[in-house]
């Protein structure tokens, strides 16, 4: 509670500065029009499984993708749209500009995924994310089960009948891969959901323990039944998946704000993926003669160890003047995974990352016992917690995220995209190579190589998927083959980012786009450049494009006026 007291000072005393463009009257109605749509945005916006742009949604919600909520959602896109563009830009300062953009692309992210991606035409996996999904958001909650929280799963368990009924209504343009792998997603989920029960019985309050087995009851049934209508229509079902180059263009121009086309990026991946294997290789025939690093004991050995290693990355960043590790930030711990959560954790990214009201509260990653066998990221955070730590808590995702939580900009607060975000948190782990980390860790240097190679070859698996010139077979066996990495973390990562194109690039060109921003910030300020000044910069805007940070930070706006030069330009993917 101190450190929440403080941060909220803190805050006060940010906001009241008249300066800022958030508090000047000339912009408080793109701050209307914002707020009006992020909190419209946390009801519409679909699940997903990704952990970057999970929301608070309000109590007693239930996804609604009815035809009926699908028109409205459409009609008010358009009037968010139109809104935006009626704005008076006179007087508005460089903020106010990077705020419209911002605003703007996070309206047409709706557009794209409703009209451009076609997710509730297209996609029968979207349907499992609305379903399962929507629960796993809350069983992922760090929280003490209250109360609240078990209503609200039980009127999301309740509701999987109305959603399964609109997937039956909407997807008159099913792809077939898509529904193959919900169908696969679904195997068992029988057992899985009374798993969920049994351990959620500890945790429920008594009096509802009846309703919660009669809401599990209705959901195997609503997910058992939407099974079987996708097998029976898989015949029927469209097997071309791709987008085509156009369409990835569009995204890139107007919703990601990446000032490059296809063609640039595959350029880029391709020789960030030279980079990283001729890396990877420097190190290991340096490492020719060391032993393999062991797996911890247990996870309550590798729980102790992370949460020792945070710290430590923590005094490593201030002492190494890399950036500003609030006192008021609380930590990124791990603990072991739950029962009540273990039989839907493959229904997303196993961590939670607090959120904008939480931020006086630990995030934690859940963490099974060390094993051999585990998947790819789990496998090598039981061996260091390090390399993991830094990706997805400090001063990665968890840190940077709890840092734009506290901007005192609204707008950057609740925009969104992933882009930006896990750009970041792939810069942050060379970073730290870089910066020494792991200098006395040989085998940790080889973890961090392999990640960049995952990273590198990312970009063509995301944009050879889009433009139609990998099936994802193709590509879950070109990533097992190339990383290398265990298959079913393949298959799974190629088809998340079959029907979630775009943001499989964002981690390999985000880092890039960061990596220029502080060459061209190095060479305009010379003498005066401050890493530690440049690096709490990008945290505390960490969700805005990188495009636009260096357009406030450094005043250029060349890749700002590619954009919109890229924005009605078709383009072609060379083969």
């Amino acid at each position: 509670m101190r450190y929440l007291i403080l941060f909220l000072l803190c805050s006060l005393l940010v906001l009241c500065q008249p300066l800022l463009a958030s508090e000047t009257e000339h912009s408080q109605a793109l701050q209307g029009l914002a707020a009006e749509f992020f909190e419209w945005r946390r009801i519409q916006q679909p699940v997903s499984g990704d952990d970057i742009p999970r929301v608070e949604r309000p109590d007693g919600w239930v996804p609604d993708f009815s035809q009926q909520a699908l028109s409205n959602y459409r009609m008010r896109y358009r009037t968010f749209i139109n809104a935006l563009g009626q704005l008076d830009r006179e007087n508005w300062t460089l903020t106010d500009e990077v705020d419209a953009k911002l605003l703007e692309a996070a309206i047409e992210r709706v557009h794209w995924e409703l009209d451009v991606l076609k997710a509730p035409h297209r996609n029968p996996l979207f349907y499992v994310h609305q379903t399962l999904g929507s629960v796993f958001e809350l069983l992922i909650l760090s929280s003490p089960m209250t109360g609240k929280r078990a209503e609200n799963i039980l009127l999301r368990l309740e509701h999987f009948p109305q959603t399964v009924n609109s997937a039956q209504d909407n997807l008159g343009q099913a792809v077939r891969p898509f529904a193959q792998a919900a169908i696969e997603a679904l195997e068992g989920i029988n057992e899985r959901l009374m798993a969920m029960q049994t351990a959620l019985k500890t945790e429920f309050p008594p009096e509802l323990e009846e309703r919660l087995q009669k809401a599990t009851k209705t959901a195997v049934a609503a997910m058992e039944g939407y099974s079987d209508w996708l097998q029976s229509r898989l015949d029927t079902m469209q097997t071309a998946f791709a987008l085509g180059p156009y369409n990835y263009q569009w995204f890139l121009s107007h919703v990601a704000l990446i000032p490059y086309t296809p063609d640039e990026l595959l350029a880029q991946g391709q020789q960030a993926w030279n980079r990283s294997v001729a890396l990877g290789a420097i190190e290991q025939n340096r490492n020719r003669d060391l032993p393999e690093m062991p797996l911890f004991e247990n996870a309550e050995h590798q729980i102790r160890a992370s949460l020792l290693k945070e710290n430590e990355i923590r005094a490593f960043l201030e002492s190494n003047n890399l950036m500003t590790v609030p006192d008021w930030l609380m930590h990124y711990r791990s603990r072991p995974m739950p029962a009540y959560l273990e039989p839907l954790s493959f229904m997303g990214v196993n961590d939670d990352l607090s959120s904008e009201t939480r931020l006086d509260e630990d995030a934690f990653r859940y963490i099974r016992e060390p094993a051999p066998d585990l998947p790819y990221f789990q496998l090598s955070a039981a061996r260091d917690p390090r390399p993991l730590i830094i990706h997805e808590g400090v001063p990665g995702h968890y840190f940077q995220l709890a840092l734009s939580w506290a901007n005192p900009n609204p707008i950057r607060r609740r925009y969104i995209d992933s882009g930006a975000n896990e750009g970041i948190a792939f810069y942050v782990e060379e970073l730290l190579l870089r910066a020494g980390l792991f200098d006395f860790s040989p085998r940790s240097r080889e973890i961090i190589y392999s990640f960049m190679r995952l990273r590198a070859l990312r970009v063509e698996i995301d944009i050879r998927l889009a433009v139609g010139d990998f099936t994802i077979e193709q590509a879950g066996d070109y990533l097992a083959r190339a990383v290398p990495m265990d298959r079913a973390t393949a298959v799974g990562e190629a088809v998340f980012f079959a029907f979630n194109p775009g943001q499989a690039i964002s981690y390999q060109v985000g880092k890039l786009q960061i990596l220029q921003f502080l060459a061209d910030a190095k060479m305009d300020q010379g003498d005066d450049f401050s890493l530690r000044h440049f690096h709490d910069f990008l945290m505390q805007n960490g969700n805005v494009p990188i495009a636009l940070q260096r357009w406030e930070y450094l005043g250029r706006d060349d890749e700002t006026l590619r954009l919109d030069v890229l924005a009605g330009t078709p383009v072609t993917v060379p083969q």
